[in-house]
């Protein structure tokens, strides 16, 4: 990141402008290009797989449909409080309007376009993104990243319809999806390798074009960047500090000091590798032992969690959304934003506990309300600071949905002292 800003000044200040965007630019290309090659193939497998996975613990059947419920809820409460945020502070807004209007004139065929879709879905009802949800042809949506809401329809509607077959015909099913669903996963380990590269590549272009001959701009960039960066921290922190202490004290009948005393070493971890599942095995050690949960409920949702519960990944993509599109002076109406919220709690479900992965996310996101694609190398620059946070947000609602569940269930045990603080 920080050898992409500096090229770029230097580019803009020796005339190297042409030759970073004909030769060091494309690179960036490139990566994005990856990030909308697996969004996809991610979303379809990890769906089916996660969804068919219920299959094996029927016996919690309650218990599953009250974690999904709970972690859709807070999914949902992150997405709504990330669009308050960036709608109260319009960090895009930071850019002086003749960078927005560079940025809206470059990208105008994207805009009108967008605006004329719009004026198309008012004329044909009210029900029409209900209709639009559901696929008429599934290979069709699956070669249209802008089709992912019928993806993750087709998707839900695959996993349930194999829970509901005789499990011996399912179950080679749901073995080709596991070792799919592994490839995928693997790729985007792949593809997050090119990140240094592709970063480097997007911000120098990204520098370049912003600076002109005037490296004294680039210094705009860094600002905004840096603002768009808190607003997201802030919303992240009222997940941690609000929202979630509100839930363990009032639900789960628990301190939220002893709660954090509990979880710190996973929050720790996910803050360090940006992983839910490298961090999953630290997680459910710290609620067995140090938190009073049941092995029982803790096997089942905290594994769900690290593949379906992102409220820190789904916050941030709706103020990275809203941050894009407020940097190309485009105005999202309340259609727009309702279907932001929709798509970033869906696309949360699919979102892999790797990484990265809420980049790929983010792609979703943006194709999905109109928005240019190119706008995320607007926010690739703090993305790896902000990943390491949101991930840990991601993991400390994994455990306090847990707490709630197993108390709910009777599942809940006192913990000693000495646990808590060990």
């Amino acid at each position: 990141m920080g050898l992409g800003v500096l090229w770029g000044i230097l580019a803009s200040s020796a005339g190297f402008i042409d030759f970073t965007i004909d030769w060091i630019k494309p690179f960036g290309t490139i990566f994005i290009n990856l990030l909308k090659l697996i969004a996809v193939p991610l979303v379809l497998v990890s769906l089916i797989t996660g969804v068919a996975s219920l299959s094996d613990i029927s016996k919690l059947s309650r218990i599953g449909s009250k974690t999904i419920g709970i972690y859709l809820l807070t999914t949902l409460v992150a997405v709504v409080l990330g669009l308050v945020l960036v709608n109260t502070f319009k960090p895009g807004n930071a850019f002086s309007a003749q960078k927005r209007e560079e940025f809206k004139e470059q990208y105008a065929s994207a805009t009108t376009q967008r605006s004329s879709d719009a004026e198309k879905v008012k004329q044909e009802g009210p029900l029409q993104p209900l209709v639009d949800i559901v696929p008429a042809n599934i290979f069709s949506s699956i070669t249209d990243n802008g089709k992912m809401l019928q993806v993750i329809f087709f998707a839900l509607l695959f996993g349930i319809a194999l829970i509901l077959i005789p499990p011996d015909k399912a179950q080679p099913v749901v073995a080709f999806f596991d070792g799919v669903n592994l490839v995928v996963l693997k790729m985007v380990d792949l593809i997050m390798l090119a990140a240094p590269y592709g970063v480097f590549a997007l911000l120098a272009g990204l520098v370049v074009e912003f600076a002109g001959d005037d490296p004294g701009a680039a210094l705009e960039l860094l600002l905004v960047l840096g603002y768009y960066g808190l607003v997201v921290i802030a919303g992240l922190a009222v997940l941690i500090f609000v929202v979630y202490p509100l839930l363990v004290i009032t639900v789960g009948r628990t301190k939220y000091t002893d709660f954090l005393k509990g979880i710190f070493p996973a929050q720790m971890l996910a803050f360090s590798t940006s992983s839910s599942a490298a961090t999953l095995p630290v997680t459910m050690e710290r609620c067995e032992k140090n938190l009073g949960v049941s092995k029982e409920v803790a096997s089942f949702v905290l594994p769900l969690g690290a593949t379906i519960n992102m409220d820190g990944t789904s916050l941030y993509q709706a103020v990275a959304a809203v941050f894009i599109a407020q940097a190309f002076g485009m105005d999202l109406d309340l259609y727009t934003q309702l279907g932001i919220v929709l798509t970033a709690t869906l696309a949360s479900i699919g979102s892999a506990a790797v990484p990265g992965a809420g980049v790929v996310m983010l792609v979703i996101v943006l194709q999905q309300a109109g928005i240019p694609i190119e706008g995320i190398a607007l926010i690739l620059a703090p993305d790896r600071l902000l990943d390491m946070c949101r991930t840990t947000v991601n993991v400390t609602g994994d455990a306090a949905v847990c707490m709630m569940v197993a108390r709910t269930e009777g599942e809940l045990s006192p913990v000693p002292e000495e646990h808590i603080n060990a």
